[in-house]
């Protein structure tokens, strides 16, 4: 009966330790969740407060996941700051534009642009760039390499069927700058300006009344300093379109570039800063290894800024426009360099 009720192997045995406390779970992170901007800072408010009301600043884009606690109040993928992202953007008080570049890569439709103007306010406006499809005067292959010339480069056809139209359907008053970036040009054209000149000419000539959209501005940028010569002022005045401001490293800076805005004044003003020259006339990649995930200013820019600040201020103070979107690869961080621009904007009495 004893070894019936005490088995040795279960009354002898110690107790089984007891199981390890298990570490307490960690807070998930809200990857899930919709996208919601930072709470607004007073500065920046208040910088938005003193801003004059025809500037209008913004970033290259939206999609980075770095900018959390600049911009977003949580952390979320690219993908779903690319496709939910822009709402909470547009809430930044100092952002009232951006620049949409995919279109640069593949033509967008009309739906597409109308999903992006359904997410910000209507004094919000949109810099949109011409495809590549007619703005390069070559066809590249995947690793970006020039295969053959464009049999449609600066077609009007295609760019009012596939850019313009598309564009003032969906973003309507939302629009703010159609920009035809013009690629480097290859060296048989670039030492025939004057046949790239009658294409720009017939193509600008051609575009339909922006009407639909009162704040609209046509403008033209280039990446070789070649262009930069009166009779390309000339062209654009005659057209009615404006000179983009382009700041990157394979053109002059901006110093460099003021001869053409003189030329062309009065007149909106149209800048996209984009690369900062210490990472060379290439240096896109170098640029964007280096300044991801773009949460701080590592280049500071001062000359550049200030100069900027000098531009806008005259700009708006004759009473016009002035879009201006930058870049990461400006100085570090679109939405610091945007806030160091105010700032510079403010203290020139702008």
């Amino acid at each position: 009966m004893q070894d019936s009720l005490f088995p040795e192997e279960t009354s002898l045995a110690p107790p089984p330790p007891a199981p390890a406390a298990k570490p307490a779970p960690e807070t998930p992170r809200r990857r899930g969740t919709k996208v919601l901007p930072c709470p607004p800072d007073e500065a920046h408010v208040a910088l938005a407060r003193a801003l004059p009301p025809r500037l209008r600043l913004g970033g290259s884009s939206w999609s980075y996941p770095g900018w959390k606690g600049l911009v977003w109040e949580d952390e979320h993928s690219e993908t779903k700051l690319s496709r939910e992202g822009l709402s909470a953007y547009a809430q930044h008080p100092l952002f009232r534009s951006v620049c949409i570049d995919r279109s640069f890569y593949r033509a967008l439709t009309a739906q597409q642009y109308a999903r992006y103007a359904a997410q910000v306010p209507d004094d919000f406006r949109f810099v949109v760039k011409a495809p590549a499809a007619v703005t390069d005067a070559t066809v590249r292959s995947e690793n970006g390499r020039a295969v053959q010339e464009n049999p449609v480069f600066l077609n009007a056809e295609i760019a009012i069927r596939e850019f313009v139209e598309p564009a003032l359907d969906g973003l309507g008053a939302k629009l703010g700058v159609l920009v035809f970036q013009l690629s480097p040009l290859p060296l048989p054209l670039l030492a025939n300006l004057d046949e790239v000149f009658v294409r720009l000419r017939a193509l600008l000539q051609a575009l339909p009344s922006l009407a639909a959209a009162p704040d609209a501005v046509v403008a033209v940028e280039v990446r070789d300093p070649e262009f930069l010569m009166p009779a390309f002022a000339t062209l654009l005045r005659d057209c009615g379109a404006a000179y983009c401001l382009g700041l990157q490293a394979k053109m002059p800076p901006i110093d460099g570039q003021l001869p053409m805005l003189r030329a062309m004044w009065p007149g909106p003003l149209v800048c996209r800063w984009n690369l900062n020259p210490v990472n060379g006339a290439y240096g896109y990649e170098s640029a964007e290894k280096r300044y991801a995930p773009f949460d701080k200013v590592l280049d500071p820019d001062p000359h550049t800024r200030d100069t900027l600040a000098r531009v806008i201020a005259a700009t708006t103070g004759a009473g016009h426009n002035a879009f201006v979107t930058i870049s990461n690869h400006a100085e570090g961080c679109a939405p610091l360099s945007a806030a160091a621009l105010a700032q510079a904007v403010v203290s020139r009495g702008g």
